[in-house]
């Protein structure tokens, strides 16, 4: 199916749209809120929620901002980062036994493994080391500008012409 007709189905509330979407799209973002959740419970709920946001907020896509799956994926870390953020993921947490700990590691190294094979590794290698770490702390672990800037002393606007400068360099390297 066509992402336009997609879009359009979905606008027009068809539920066979919404079960194709999930088919298609689940494992992908499901892969972007694990990234930024290290519980699987927890990212599983992100998820439930996130295709609900995206069934009820359909009508806000606009084709002329991005692509639909970009707006999806925006949708997903949004979701995952304010979900790490309440204070019922905050209280869970701290009471965590040492197996989800373990799992995490576990997962944490099958996710770098997938990034090398869709090589996302190589077109970081050229980068600077500034721009690595400014990128991966933001697309890997969830961080956003400002707790960048916070917890490392950097200044906001350098965080911003990092990353900027990283995602300028990636595309040259991409076309």
């Amino acid at each position: 199916m066509e992402e336009s007709e997609l879009v359009l189905r979905l606008k027009n509330k068809d539920k066979a749209a919404l079960s194709y979407l999930y088919d298609k799209y689940s494992a992908a973002l499901y892969g972007v809120a694990s990234r930024v959740i290290k519980n699987e419970d927890i990212t599983q709920e992100v998820l439930q929620d996130v295709f609900v946001k995206i069934w009820n907020k359909i009508d806000q896509y606009d084709a002329a901002k991005g692509r639909f799956f970009t707006w999806m994926m925006n949708l997903t870390r949004n979701a995952s980062i304010d979900k790490l953020r309440s204070k019922e993921f905050s209280r869970s947490s701290k009471t965590d036994s040492i197996d989800d700990y373990v799992y995490t590691f576990d997962r944490e190294n099958s996710t770098e493994m997938s990034t090398d094979a869709i090589g996302v590794k190589s077109l970081m290698d050229d980068l600077v080391d500034d721009q690595k770490f400014v990128l991966h702390k933001i697309y890997f672990e969830g961080f956003t500008h400002t707790e960048i800037a916070e917890e490392y002393d950097i200044p906001l606007g350098t965080v911003k012409s990092r990353l900027r400068s990283a995602l300028k360099h990636m595309r040259k390297k991409l076309a």
